[in-house]
């Protein structure tokens, strides 16, 4: 099995993208005419913001996705000053790794995870 792709719910698909886009500048908008819809992917792994509703919400619901960084820190500073605020970490884990959790403007947890140094 191969991971691709992970659904953000917000309640504003084009905002949420807009930010989702400066969080992830890697990511190459794609849109998919026969759906309307516009994904973000990220070297073959879609971020796709999808419209909460009464059955799924935005916020933290407890699954969590790590995305692997070069520095830790200065991506977390980046996200910070993107508007995502620090929700849990950072902690060291193995290998000169640490991690963290962010919560983006919306209350979604983005989790990063690199190099300390």
């Amino acid at each position: 099995m191969t991971l691709v792709a992970v659904l953000v719910y917000l309640p504003d698909v084009e905002i949420g993208l807009q930010w989702y886009q400066q969080a992830f500048p890697e990511a190459v908008p794609m849109h998919l005419p026969d759906f309307d819809f516009t994904v973000l992917d990220v070297n073959g792994f879609s971020i796709e913001i999808v419209q909460s509703d009464y059955k799924v919400s935005e916020g933290k619901k407890g699954t969590v996705l790590y995305w692997s960084v070069r520095h830790l820190s200065v991506e977390l500073s980046r996200f910070e000053a993107l508007g995502a605020s620090l929700y849990r970490g950072p902690i060291e884990i193995e290998n000169g790794l640490s991690m963290c959790q962010l919560e983006d403007p919306f209350g979604n947890l983005i989790c990063l995870r690199g190099a300390t140094t």
